[in-house]
């Protein structure tokens, strides 16, 4: 009896982990993460899996101490604009029968897709559409009826209404599909920019169900996710594109914190973020979408309490079910396979 009672013990445990990894797994997609009723991908993508229980990677002091452990946290977007321009990015939407126009590729069209987009002439430029040289001018432009997403590096409209850009990628909102291997896309770590982006209306709900993106002053290689190295800048030990980092789980969110700094801590909690691309003094700088609500003060004054050292490097490869595919190796489960066991 008391064998057949440990056996009994040991098969609830496993039939309950499993239950419990399944019902964490197969949410619906987050509410909150979608535009225009397009998901930021598959609930089951790599953005928007929980890294909170994720193991902590061999070399992370090495890389928390390249990023700077005492550099704080910013905020690269807001409700403000500095030097003459709007702080943050900027995407449009679409629907399936805006025209589509040519896409002139200026520096990566080998690593780009081919146009035409549907990019709409008067498509929000990250540093706005008519000063000259605001750094990566990004456009992103999502295709509401088909859930297509649209992104242009250095994109600069032309008189015909087709654009100039350094290099672009289509991204298909409902696939896992990851992009060939050693192509850039707008971003340096061949990446998606919009569904890393922290974006006020998720905010406004509590919740963030997704990684975000940031930058670093320095970079080689890259790693699943990321596609593209940019080989950026010098220090002893350069993460890769794609490495991903999570705020410790110890890190006190206090009550008395804004409520968007409070809502952007927890998800980097529980998804982290992402190394996506470089920036001369920019690391630890997370992005988000230039809107009017952020409360600018508070979200730089209290974020930069956050440093570094209160981040650590997770190990995600254990989640990977293909180098080509974003999806997670833990939503490989199906009720052929659970159910069985729950019913024993």
């Amino acid at each position: 009896m008391i064998a057949r009672a440990r056996i009994f013990l040991t098969l609830a445990l496993v039939c309950g982990a499993v239950l419990l990894a399944f019902t964490f797994s197969a949410r619906e997609a987050p509410v909150a993460a979608a535009i225009a009723g397009c998901p930021m991908f598959p609930a089951d993508n790599i953005w928007n899996a929980h890294v909170d229980s994720l193991p902590v990677h061999a070399q992370s002091a090495a890389y928390v101490a390249s990023i700077g452990a005492a550099k704080p946290v910013h905020p690269d977007f807001g409700a403000a604009d500095w030097n003459g321009y709007p702080i943050g990015m900027f995407y449009a939407v679409v629907p399936g029968t805006q025209p589509l126009v040519a896409i002139h590729y200026q520096a990566y069209g080998d690593q780009s897709d081919p146009g035409p987009f549907p990019v709409p002439p008067n498509a929000p430029v990250e540093g706005g559409n008519f000063i000259t040289n605001t750094g990566d001018r990004h456009v992103m432009v999502v295709d509401q009826a088909n859930c297509k997403l649209y992104e242009l590096f250095n994109a600069w409209k032309q008189p015909d209404n087709s654009w100039n850009a350094d290099s672009g990628a289509l991204f298909t909102l409902t696939s896992n599909a990851l992009r060939t291997d050693s192509w850039t896309s707008a971003d340096a770590a061949g990446l998606p920019i919009l569904p890393g982006l922290a974006r006020y209306d998720e905010v406004a709900t509590g919740v963030i169900d997704h990684a975000l993106r940031f930058t670093v002053h320095c970079s080689q290689g890259y790693l699943w996710p990321a596609r593209h190295e940019a080989g950026y800048g010098a220090c002893a030990t350069p993460p890769p594109m794609g490495l991903r980092f999570r705020l410790k789980a110890a890190y006190p969110i206090t009550p008395t914190l804004n409520p968007q700094v409070k809502t952007i801590l927890t998800a980097l909690k529980q998804y982290g973020m992402f190394v996506a691309d470089n920036s001369a003094g920019g690391d630890c700088y997370i992005s988000g979408t230039h809107d009017a609500h952020w409360d600018d003060d508070r979200l730089v004054n209290e974020l930069r309490l956050v440093h570094g050292s209160d981040f650590e490097v997770v190990d995600e490869s254990g989640l990977m079910l293909s180098v080509d595919s974003g999806q997670v190796k833990f939503l490989n489960l199906s009720p052929a396979i659970w159910l069985p066991l729950i019913r024993r």
